[in-house]
């Protein structure tokens, strides 16, 4: 009860200290505020961009088409092969048959062509649809399957999918120094605007000092404050955060480009996002406000 007693009164002298001085408080906690806005919005953007490249590695296809000439042994067979190679998840038959007919769907015009063609003169080749476990060694995956005995061709987008994964993985790493920069400048506006509550009670700290408050008693009360203007600061960016990227979502059907490449889901993000935004203003206020009483109390 006696230390509920003191972390309350410490609370309640904390939140005081940030009324007192009102002008200071609103202009740390504007900048908290903004800040912790940019770091929302980059690990929005990070967690999107996670799913960019999941979305895409899930839809990378290698495309093996059969020769003409294969028998339903032979295409039985290539089928054993592919699927003793250690970096294929999965492997499906489309006949040339399903692929002439699905093709007709697509457009009116093809339609009419390929209705020249039954299962007896049809120009196509039947294939196999792979996906690959690791979308990074697609290339080596695709070159091995080109040797195979029975491959006529083996397309899956050469060069463009590697890029893409390259590129979404450069924006992830950037997203991450963008969030550690963001934070290691909350820390510091935090830590300032203690140092000028510090100067400004320096008489007060004195008489504590000189009627024996000990050191944490005298800190506490700092490092609570820290903790508050995070808090405060966090409040605004949640809002906005879970309301801003709610009516995006919306707007955009939870689609950016193509269905290919969509948005994650609001209810899968907001807690989390969320969490993490408190988290960071919490956190860094209370290593804020302890670096300015360590550095300028010294204590």
């Amino acid at each position: 009860m006696k230390y509920l007693r003191i972390i309350r009164n410490n609370i309640k002298d904390s939140l005081k200290s940030v009324f007192r001085n009102f002008s200071l408080s609103i202009a740390s906690i504007s900048c908290i505020t903004i800040t912790l806005i940019l770091v929302a919005v980059a690990v929005l953007l990070s967690e999107n961009v996670s799913k960019f490249t999941s979305d895409i590695e899930k839809d990378v296809t290698i495309v093996v088409y059969i020769n003409k000439d294969a028998t339903d042994t032979d295409i039985e067979a290539l089928k054993t092969k592919i699927e003793l190679l250690s970096n294929i998840d999965s492997i499906t038959f489309m006949s040339k048959e399903s692929i002439r007919k699905d093709m007709a769907k697509e457009s009116d015009g093809l339609g009419t062509i390929l209705s020249e063609y039954d299962e007896t003169n049809n120009p196509l080749l039947n294939e196999y649809l792979v996906k690959v476990k690791d979308t990074e060694s697609i290339g080596v995956t695709a070159k091995l399957i080109k040797e195979l005995s029975g491959v006529y061709q083996v397309k899956y987008g050469e060069g463009m999918v590697e890029e893409l994964v390259k590129i979404f993985d450069i924006v992830k790493k950037i997203m991450v120094v963008i969030v550690i920069g963001l934070i290691i400048v909350t820390a510091f506006l935090i830590s300032n605007t203690i140092k000028i509550t510090i100067n400004n009670r320096k008489r007060q700290i004195e008489i504590m000092r000189l009627v024996g408050a000990s050191n944490t008693y005298i800190k506490t009360p700092f490092f609570f404050e820290g903790i508050i203007l995070g808090f405060i600061g966090s409040i605004i960016p949640v809002l906005l955060t879970a309301f801003g990227y709610t009516y995006l979502y919306d707007k955009m059907n939870g689609i950016l480009f193509t269905e290919v490449i969509s948005l994650v889901n609001p209810n899968d993000l907001m807690l989390k996002t969320i969490l993490i935004i408190v988290s960071i203003g919490v956190v860094v206020g209370a290593i804020g406000s302890s670096r300015a009483v360590r550095r300028y109390l010294k204590i």
